[in-house]
């Protein structure tokens, strides 16, 4: 019953963030091609293998890329308005039996957006325009080490995500000041292995368990300063500009037994105050949430507050 109860409640107030959660009944969708390249002979033969994609992921990435070496743009909100208006849809990290490094531009959740956002505005910075340099960005970002090796080598948990990636010096979790850093997050995770008949790899590999569990004991007693509900509540001032920028990475903390975080996204200041960019189950697109990011997160009674991520 209370299994039961968490699901339903994911639905309804629409976490898409949860660690790649798949019904195991689900079967691979045929959206996803592999080693499909456009007629571009910069990308033929270039992509490995294990690659997921399709002509329109990698001619999207291409022409994004070139367009922002044109106009001399870096900047992270630039490449997330890129997605603005595609579909949310969950999952679509899961469509094969064997892990692969599945890119898809068309249809995203929370974390997809983030990463795809991140590996575009990385090679942006780094002046590069090929599919193939930004296949490698987001492996590096997505898997431990930035080695596929499995399920179990993916970075399910963004608690995970962000250490592995500070220590690799693509992102810093933003700390402080305090206030508005007034708070602490003692992490207890475990819920992908108490939940392993949600997951479908883990499903039908009950022996990948183990190890997803080693990774939850890792991260479990790990301690973070995070912004909490009531500092939110305050957001329009001087010491909340400070510290949350333009483009930062948005990790909504959840009380939810077992998780970390519930829903990812980019800080978006207006003249009002700040907004969530992010990819809304809710609403089923990638969106600017014309709310104020106070009243969201304040009509959710199992958040708590956010954690911030920059990009290096």
């Amino acid at each position: 019953m209370k299994k039961l109860l968490i699901l339903t409640m994911i639905g309804v107030v629409g976490w898409g963030c949860l660690p790649a959660r798949q019904p195991a009944e689900q079967q691979p969708g045929d959206s996803a091609a592999v080693g499909v390249a456009p007629d571009d002979d910069e990308v033929k033969g270039s992509i490995p293998a294990y690659v997921s994609y399709t002509r329109e992921d990698s001619q999207f990435v291409c022409r994004v890329l070139k367009e922002a070496k044109k106009t001399k743009e870096t900047e992270t909100l630039f490449f997330a308005r890129k997605f603005l208006n595609q579909p949310y849809v969950a999952h679509t990290l899961e469509v094969f039996d064997e892990e692969r490094l599945v890119i898809n531009t068309r249809e995203l959740d929370c974390t997809t957006l983030v990463e795809n956002v991140l590996a575009l505005t990385i090679c942006a910075r780094q002046g590069k325009t090929s599919f193939a340099d930004f296949v490698k960005t987001l492996q590096q970002m997505r898997y431990r080490n930035g080695v596929l090796d499995g399920y179990t080598s993916r970075l399910h948990y963004f608690s995970d995500w962000i250490v592995d990636n500070g220590r690799m010096g693509i992102v810093t979790e933003i700390q402080g000041p305090n206030p508005p850093f007034t708070a602490m997050q003692k992490l207890s995770i475990n819920y992908m292995s108490k939940h392993p008949a949600s997951y479908k790899a883990l499903k039908a590999h009950p022996e990948m368990v183990p190890t997803i569990r080693e990774q939850e004991m890792e991260l479990t007693g790990r301690e973070f300063p995070f912004i909490p509900k009531q500092e939110i509540r305050k957001q329009n001032t001087r010491t909340m500009r400070n510290a949350v920028k333009d483009g930062d990475v948005i990790a909504i903390t959840t009380k939810i037994e077992g998780l970390d975080i519930a829903h990812l996204g980019f800080a978006v200041w207006k003249a009002d105050g700040l907004h969530l960019l992010n990819a809304s189950m809710v609403h089923k697109k990638v969106e600017e949430d014309p709310v104020l990011f106070r009243d969201y997160i304040m009509q959710r009674s199992t958040f708590t507050g956010i954690r911030l991520v920059r990009l290096n």
